[in-house]
């Protein structure tokens, strides 16, 4: 029963970046991935975590030094933690993969300094939450004190209220309503914290979104691309 029970908590969370991943496209428009430009910020952000996993590999106290157990004492562990891996093989390469994917497609729309402080946002909020209701253990954060996950899929989420926000087709509106629908369900039926930092990130994104668009460089949806390529102000994201 413990092995099923693994094993539908691993579905369903997989089920749930594909949703988001979805509403992600849909956001940024399919048509348009040629014609934006190369997301290097997103690129940074996984080559760090990608030089976390190498520091694993090379270093076999990186573990102990950096993640985020809260018995142990060290200011750096809420951010080092993030980028600690400790779901295997299979774990870690869905982590980095989904990273890489969500952050560009994150970043096409906020644009690179917005996604990076949404980012932070997914890193900080799980343990503020839990030192706001007195919680010693992370209880709203996937991470189980190491792992990439819970930022990714707050960050994706995200994407999900851009998209309930601009789409101007219910089609992607009820899809984008399905994510936290799915989210909170996962929570309450699983404990599954995957779950409720998805609720968190479409949350904060539908708040940071009307603030964007009053910024010099605004968030970038599929409908404000033009069809022959970028403009130059678009093309620094």
């Amino acid at each position: 029963m413990i092995y099923l029970d693994a094993i539908v908590f691993n579905l369903t969370t997989a089920a749930l970046m594909v949703l988001m991943f979805k509403c992600g496209i849909l956001l940024i428009g399919e048509g348009t991935v040629r014609r934006r430009p190369v997301p290097w910020v997103a690129i940074a952000l996984t080559a760090v975590a990608v030089g976390a996993v190498v520091l694993q590999l090379a270093w076999s106290g990186a573990m102990d030094a950096l993640d985020g157990d809260p018995r142990k004492t060290g200011w750096w562990r809420v951010v080092t933690s993030v980028f600690m891996q400790n779901g295997g093989l299979f774990g870690g390469i869905w982590n980095i993969v989904t990273l890489a994917v969500i952050a560009a497609l994150a970043q096409w729309f906020w644009r690179g300094p917005l996604m990076l402080l949404l980012f932070a946002a997914g890193i900080l909020l799980p343990q503020r939450i839990d030192a706001l209701f007195g919680e010693t253990a992370p209880s709203t954060d996937p991470r189980n004190f190491a792992g990439s996950s819970g930022a990714t899929y707050f960050l994706a989420a995200t994407l999900a209220a851009g998209l309930l926000l601009t789409s101007p087709h219910i089609k992607g509106r009820l899809m984008a309503l399905c994510v936290p629908a799915a989210g909170l369900a996962m929570w309450l039926a699983q404990e599954n914290g995957h779950g409720l930092v998805t609720c968190y990130g479409c949350l904060l994104g539908a708040a940071v979104l009307p603030l964007a668009r009053r910024l010099p460089r605004p968030p970038v949806p599929a409908t404000a691309v033009p069809p022959c390529g970028p403009s130059p102000a678009g093309a620094r994201q």
